[in-house]
């Protein structure tokens, strides 16, 4: 099982580091994460107003995937908060299988002199393979920009 983690972690950061050059943030994102509580976390945009919220987590043994879909928001009065909702499949492989799906709702501020994002956010997972189970909890985002 540690070599097939393994390799699939190997795979998981060639494929992220292939896809960067369209990536439009790149970071990381620390908190309660599919089972796990850190990840590398990247933003590719789908649109004007949306966009893909990808992570692959690492941390307990195991390795998370998540893909979100999130519609942007940025209607909060008189701030430069933008907030974003979405949902998306969830996996993770350790010696106990899950696939799921996540949710997410969050608020990001996009720093205009340099280009950072912060960023906190709530997550609930439903897990139905292998496991049911339901688990939720937060995280902070630290992003750089690339365009």
């Amino acid at each position: 099982m540690r070599k097939t983690l393994f390799f699939t972690m190997i795979f998981a950061f060639l494929v992220l580091g292939s896809i960067s050059t369209q990536a439009q943030e790149l970071g990381l994102r620390f908190g309660h994460l599919n089972g796990n509580n850190v990840a590398l976390d990247g933003i590719f945009s789908t649109g004007k107003y949306s966009r893909v919220h990808a992570d692959v987590s690492f941390g307990n043994n195991g390795l998370g995937l998540d893909a979100l879909w999130n519609p942007i928001y940025d209607d909060i009065p008189d701030t430069d908060f933008n907030w974003y909702a979405g949902f998306g499949p969830s996996v993770y492989l350790s010696d106990n299988f899950r696939l799921g799906a996540a949710g997410e709702v969050g608020i990001e501020y996009a720093f205009a002199e340099v280009p950072i994002t912060l960023g906190l956010d709530f997550r609930p997972y439903l897990f139905l393979v292998e496991v049911t189970e339901f688990r939720s909890g937060f995280g902070f985002n630290a992003r750089w920009r690339l365009n």
